[in-house]
C-alpha cells in the first residue's frame, strides 16, 4: 500500500511539474494575464477538470510551490546548530531557496521577470511569502534567547551573534523576532532582484551574502 501511495505521489508531482512547465512557456510567450486555463490545458493535452485536480487556480501554477518552499526553509533552519545566531542561521537556511532557483536558473529568471511585470501577481507572491514568518518565528525567537524560549543569554552563540538582551517576553519580544525575519526576507528579495538584473550571471549566493552583510557587517 505504501509503495502504491508513493507511486501515485510521484505521478502527481510529475504531472504538476509538466503543467507548470507548459504554463510557464505560455506565460512567457503570451503574458500571464492573457493566458487562459483553457489554453494551458489544451497545450498540456488534458481537460479543465484534470487541471483542477492539481491546481486550484492559474495563480497556483505560479505561486503554489511557495508553501512547500516555506516548509523546506523552516526545516533547514531547524537543522542549523542550536548555538548559531539567528542572522547566520537564516542565511544558511536560505541556501535551500538558492538551491531551488539554481536547479533551473532560466526558469527562475523567467519567473522573476513575470512577477516584476505583473504588480498584482507580485503582491500575492509577497503575501504568500509573509506566511513564512509564522513558520520561522518560533525558531528565531529561541535563537534570540528570550527567557524560556531558547538558550541562556550567556550561551556560546559566537562573536557578533544577534542575541536579545531585553528580559521578558512582552510585545516587544515578538516585534524583535518579526523584525529579524522581515529584514532577512527583505534581503533575500533584494538579492533576487539584483540577481535578475545580472541575468543570473552573478551567483545568487554571492549577492545575498553581500546584501545581508550590509545589514549586519562582518556576519558569517
Amino acid at each position: 500500500m505504501s509503495a502504491g501511495l508513493d507511486l501515485r505521489e510521484r505521478t502527481r508531482r510529475a504531472v504538476r511539474t509538466e503543467l507548470m512547465s507548459v504554463a510557464m512557456d505560455l506565460f512567457v510567450r503570451n503574458g500571464y494575464e492573457a493566458t487562459t486555463i483553457d489554453e494551458i490545458v489544451a497545450a498540456a493535452g488534458m481537460s479543465r477538470r484534470s487541471f483542477f485536480r492539481y491546481f486550484g487556480s492559474k495563480e497556483d501554477v505560479v505561486l503554489g510551490h511557495l508553501d512547500a518552499l516555506g516548509a523546506s526553509l523552516a526545516e533547514a533552519l531547524d537543522q542549523r546548530p542550536a548555538n548559531e545566531d539567528a542572522w547566520t542561521a537564516l542565511r544558511r537556511a536560505f541556501d535551500t531557496l538558492i538551491a531551488h532557483q539554481t536547479s533551473d536558473p532560466q526558469g527562475a529568471l523567467s519567473m522573476r521577470q513575470m512577477l516584476d511585470g505583473n504588480p498584482g501577481l507580485q503582491a500575492r507572491n509577497l503575501e504568500r511569502q509573509c506566511r513564512w514568518h509564522d513558520r520561522l518565528a518560533p525558531q528565531i525567537a529561541a535563537r534570540l534567547s528570550y527567557p524560556g524560549t531558547g538558550p541562556a543569554d550567556d550561551s556560546p552563540a559566537g562573536a557578533g551573534a544577534v542575541v536579545d538582551s531585553h528580559p521578558g517576553a512582552g510585545p516587544a519580544a515578538g516585534a524583535r523576532t518579526a523584525a529579524v525575519i522581515g529584514a532577512a526576507l527583505a534581503c533575500m528579495e533584494a538579492a533576487n532582484r539584483a540577481w535578475m538584473a545580472t541575468d543570473g550571471r552573478t551567483p545568487l549566493a554571492t549577492i545575498l551574502d553581500d546584501v545581508m552583510r550590509t545589514v549586519r557587517p562582518a556576519a558569517f
